[in-house]
């Protein structure tokens, strides 16, 4: 499944995979995650529709569990084969900066094993120019136990987006 938005967006939000609801409609960011995505969006003052978004994993990898589809983990080869499409829609669309939105994201993005929390709300440099900023994906803010670490990820991960936001709002300045 390919990403979705405008086709010279500035902003492209990396997501890991498709998931159940993702591979079913076709569409990225759909289900849960893609609903905490939008909420995030909105209160960071990014409009969702002025974005793009792929996913580094084309395809959902899931075990069968009665009528239920488990999502699982991609492993490295499957992110590297995979690469090839995130690099063309990257050429593509040339955003002023990248948002790798969990570990999978990440690795596309950085073609290497990039830890979440060393390198998350920064802005690093990418080659060509092109901007990059490591935080979590949606759906871990899922699947966090208690309110308290939740209400508090949930803050970081809006903050993380204002660093987008902002960088958003200079390249429509610059332009």
């Amino acid at each position: 499944m390919f990403g979705e938005g405008p086709q010279h967006a500035q902003v492209m939000l990396v997501g890991e995979q498709p998931g159940d609801k993702e591979d079913l409609a076709g569409k990225p960011f759909v289900g849960p995650a893609g609903q905490m995505l939008d909420r995030t969006l909105e209160e960071a003052g990014i409009d969702r529709k002025k974005v793009t978004s792929p996913n580094a994993v084309k395809h959902f990898k899931f075990v069968p569990r009665g009528k239920i589809r488990l999502h699982q983990k991609p492993n490295t080869q499957e992110i590297k084969a995979c690469r090839q499409w995130y690099e063309r829609e990257l050429t593509s669309i040339n955003p002023a900066l990248v948002v790798a939105m969990g570990a999978t994201a990440a690795q596309s993005v950085f073609g290497k094993i990039t830890p979440i929390n060393k390198n998350r709300g920064r802005v690093i440099d990418l080659e060509d120019g092109v901007k990059a900023l490591v935080t979590v994906h949606p759906s871990y803010l899922l699947r966090l136990p208690d309110a308290d670490t939740k209400a508090r990820e949930y803050q970081r991960f809006v903050d993380d987006l204002k660093i987008a936001a902002v960088m958003l709002k200079k390249s429509k300045r610059a332009a």
